[in-house]
């Protein structure tokens, strides 16, 4: 099995360890979050996303960070774990 690290870009002293999730076996049918965290142009990135996700059959819901300075807060985290099978984060610049 192969293993995999994360890196958290926080000034974590010591990180969480986290599993990773399962792949999805198919888009199809799955319900995909997209989460934009306000930078430039990150939107129209999210945009293209999202119709190649429809091209496959899944479900897209958006989400917006309220500002790129600052961790999303926890309550939208929790919104998205709680509604979606996956979730694609949207850097640009």
């Amino acid at each position: 099995m192969n293993q995999t690290t994360l890196l958290d870009p926080t000034a974590e002293l010591r990180p969480v360890e986290r599993q990773l999730r399962p792949r999805l076996a198919s888009l199809a049918g799955a319900t995909v979050g997209l989460l934009d965290i306000s930078k430039p142009r990150g939107r129209e990135f999210l945009d293209e996303v999202e119709s190649l996700l429809a091209e496959q059959g899944a479900t897209v819901k958006r989400y917006a960070k309220p500002t790129f300075a600052r961790v999303a807060p926890a309550s939208l985290m929790q919104q998205i774990g709680a509604e979606c099978d996956a979730v694609v984060e949207g850097l640009a610049d």
